[in-house]
Parts: C-alpha cells; sequence; structure tokens
C-alpha cells in the first residue's frame, strides 16, 4: 500500500475514433508521476495532460487496466469510463488463430513480444536493412545488440533467427530472399497505420492549424471505393427478399443468413479488422450434404463489389452447380471475359494465371493447383490494394465456384464505378495576434500539420 496520497488524477477512456486504443488524461499538481507511470506501460504523450495507447494487437483495454492497477498502488487516483470497463471485461479471439492450441494469456504473451518489436522498429532501437513485401519478413539489428531475422506481421511477428552481425543476417537473408530483397523496412500494415492514426488523432485546438479537413466525393473504379457498410447492406438485403432469414448469435458477433431452401447460408462477422474476413459464403447440394463450394470477403470490401455479389446470388439459382465437375478451361475463360475485354494483364506464373489492371492496382488471380486439388489454398482471389500480398480488399473463393457468379464479379472489377471520399484541407494562412506597442514581437512556430 501507498505511504501517501499522490495529487493526480487519472481518467481512462476509450478512443473517440479508434476501436480499441485508450486514452489518458490526466490532473493534479502531481501529474507528472502519472505521466511517468503510463509512459513505461505503453502511453505515449499527446500533450501536457493526455496520453494515449495504441497497440497493433487491439489489447489495449487489458494493458490499460494493468496500468491502472499499478496506479492505484502507487496512491494515484485512477477512473475507468464505463465504456473501457466493458471493453475490458469483453473477451474475444482472433479469428483464423494460426496457433489454436494457445491459450488467452499465451495469445498475449506472443502478441506483446511483437508489440515489442514493433516499437523497437518505430523508436529506432531495432533497423531493419531488407526485407521481402510478399513473404512478410525482415532482417534488421538492435543498435545495441545482435542482428535477426524476422518473420510475420503485426502481432504475429516474431523473431526467427539470430545473427552475430550485420553482414552475417544480410548474407542469410540475400541467400533465401535475394530475388525479391527490397531495402530497408516494409509499408505500414494497415492495422499499424490505424495505430499511427489514433496516437495523432487526438491534439489541443490551435488558431494557427489549418481549417478542419473536409470531405470530398470523386467516381472511382468499383475496385476502389470506399468499403461498405456490411450491416447496412444485411439489413438492405433482407429487407428485400423474403426467400431470405437472419438470425444473431448469442454473442450479437455474428449474424446469419439462410435462403429458405436450405443450400445457401451466409455469415456476419461484425466489427472486423479491415484485412480480417466479414463474410462468408457457402453452398450446398442438400441441407444436410457437404459444402459444394465457398468464398470470403473482407471487411474493407468495396459497396459495389458486396452490392454485386448480394445482387447475383438472390437470383435464385445463381449458386447452383454439379458437385465434383471440375474447373476446365472453358469455366476459366468464361469468368474472365469481362478482364480480356477490358484489357486487364495477363500472366501465368506456374500454378498461377494473373489478370491485372496496368497500374497494379487491382487484379484476379487463378491457382491451377488448388482448382485440381482442394484444399485450405483459395482457387479464386480478386483483390485491390498495393499487391495480391499486401491487399486493400480481398475475395476468396473456393473451387467448384460457379463461373456466371465469379463472371458478374468480374465484370464489376472492369466496368463498375463507385465512389470515394477524400478528406482536403482549405488554406488558411496563420493569424498571429498584434502585440503592443513598445513589446516585442513574439515568434510562434507554426503548429505542425496533423490532419489525416
Amino acid at each position: 500500500m501507498p505511504t501517501s496520497f499522490i495529487d493526480a488524477h487519472v481518467r481512462l477512456e476509450t478512443h473517440p475514433s479508434h476501436r480499441s486504443a485508450v486514452v489518458a488524461t490526466l490532473a493534479g499538481t502531481a501529474r507528472h508521476i502519472a505521466h511517468a507511470h503510463l509512459s513505461v506501460r505503453g502511453f505515449e504523450r499527446v500533450d501536457e495532460h493526455t496520453l494515449v495507447m495504441a497497440r497493433i494487437d487491439h489489447e489495449e483495454p487489458y494493458w490499460a487496466e494493468r496500468a491502472a492497477q499499478a496506479l492505484t498502488a502507487e496512491g494515484i487516483s485512477t477512473e475507468i469510463t464505463p465504456g473501457l470497463r466493458e471493453a475490458i471485461d469483453k473477451e474475444w479471439t482472433w479469428a483464423d488463430y494460426p496457433m489454436p492450441w494457445c491459450t488467452r494469456q499465451e495469445i498475449r504473451e506472443v502478441s506483446d513480444e511483437a508489440q515489442k518489436i514493433y516499437d523497437d522498429i518505430r523508436h529506432g532501437r531495432l533497423v531493419v536493412h531488407a526485407h521481402d513485401g510478399r513473404t512478410m519478413v525482415a532482417v534488421g539489428s538492435y543498435r545495441d545488440g545482435s542482428s535477426i531475422a524476422l518473420h510475420g506481421e503485426n502481432h504475429l511477428r516474431t523473431i526467427a533467427e539470430t545473427f552475430d552481425s550485420p553482414a552475417d543476417a544480410l548474407a542469410a537473408f540475400e541467400r533465401l530472399h535475394g530475388d525479391t530483397m527490397r531495402p530497408g523496412p516494409a509499408p505500414m500494415t494497415d492495422v499499424e497505420r490505424q495505430a499511427a492514426e489514433a496516437r495523432s488523432s487526438l491534439h489541443s485546438p490551435n488558431p494557427l492549424e489549418p481549417e478542419p479537413a473536409v470531405q470530398r466525393t470523386e467516381m472511382v473504379p468499383a475496385y476502389a471505393a470506399d468499403p461498405a457498410d456490411h450491416d447496412a447492406a444485411l439489413d438492405e438485403f433482407v429487407a428485400e427478399h423474403d426467400d431470405w432469414e437472419k438470425w444473431r448469435t448469442w454473442s450479437d458477433d455474428t449474424t446469419h443468413l439462410i435462403h429458405e431452401s436450405q443450400t445457401l447460408r451466409a455469415e456476419l462477422a461484425h466489427e472486423t479488422d479491415p484485412r480480417a474476413t466479414a463474410w462468408t459464403f457457402a453452398a450446398y447440394e442438400t441441407p444436410v450434404s457437404d459444402r459444394m463450394w465457398h468464398l470470403t470477403l473482407t471487411s474493407s470490401t468495396p459497396a459495389p463489389v458486396l452490392k454485386t455479389l448480394l445482387s447475383r446470388l438472390a437470383e435464385g439459382d445463381a449458386w447452383e452447380t454439379a458437385i465434383g465437375s471440375p474447373t476446365t478451361e472453358k469455366t476459366v475463360t468464361e469468368a474472365t471475359r469481362p478482364l480480356t475485354d477490358a484489357g486487364w494483364k495477363h500472366t501465368i506464373e506456374g500454378q498461377w494465371i494473373r489478370w491485372e489492371t496496368t497500374p497494379g492496382d487491382a487484379g484476379v488471380q487463378f491457382d491451377a493447383f488448388a482448382a485440381q486439388n482442394p484444399s485450405t489454398l483459395p482457387t479464386w482471389t480478386l483483390w485491390a490494394g498495393s499487391s495480391i500480398d499486401r491487399p486493400t480488399w480481398a475475395l476468396h473463393a473456393s473451387p467448384y465456384t460457379p463461373a456466371p457468379l465469379l463472371a458478374s464479379l468480374t465484370e464489376e472489377l472492369a466496368h463498375g464505378t463507385g465512389t470515394r471520399t477524400k478528406p482536403t484541407v482549405p488554406h488558411k494562412p496563420a493569424q498571429l495576434k498584434a502585440t503592443p506597442p513598445g513589446l516585442p514581437q513574439a515568434t510562434t512556430p507554426h503548429a505542425a500539420n496533423r490532419s489525416l
């Protein structure tokens, strides 16, 4: 127990625009003591009274509670808002976590090690020499220690191997990844970018700042449109098609859609990460038979693509296909004809057949091996973003997915359009207050433009 009371108060609450980040607001004459305690527990300074914790594993509520316990033990008054308390008490798991044997605490330990690596890179303690964008491996050196090889990204990044020197590390990396080796660290992932935005989006109003950003809508290709509002799309679909019924799971985390025939079913996972699976569709020959085919959509899938998919599935027989019928050259040609007609670049690399836009910002991939040897690998991948390995969104489809359904989706990619909101910041020259006569003119630096 603390021996004396410290004149400091900390209020912990959820971030106003980031779903898992935590904001700490400090008050009291000894708030600098609370500031120091929070800084060593993952919070970062925004201003004199405010700190933010934004992690890449979305475990901020858990670590915020640990910080609150430590502050209380030191005699610092700590308040946890009801919203944050609800987030702390809510148990959840990563979808498709690659180590399902881990307990929740073990998962936290793994992701915390990944967080430490991320923080070391971000703060310059770990210098990344090179990376391979395709497989998300990298090699780097600690400024005061060994050199290491890294594997994975976000909450799954781990140290795969250690070396005695940067030269040894780079030689090993070049031997394994020389064909795709790129200098420096890999680009930020979506999760890392969101964490950075959470840390930089809170600041005190300043008359020298530019005017707030305003939204401007522009027409773009369908694959580059704004993400769909999945909940709204689901409700609209059910309202328009009485042959479909929806029900929500007891945990409220997912909603299921079932056709009256019981042979087509869909599941929507709510509040997923942008690159995580939101929708899963599955078709069956009979209500009790094995699954014929399935496809998945990530939560950042554009609205026009989701609308096309739902519209096609509502046509009644759109999902019917002969079970066990192999994917043939004819079905591949039928499914991709819109891309060929639109002049998308066509390449063949081993088992993969690809169609991409000229800028390379969207594409379709057919995996011939997966088509003939059904496995967990998707046969079809529709994507948009920097590359197929780092997509902004992706759709994955299994063997036997009907060619007409795929053709409708590729038609939307090739010729469809949608809208995208783009923030614009009007220019506003800084205005300095006039200085009374006889006093020296103060020089006030312009505040950094933090608009995102």
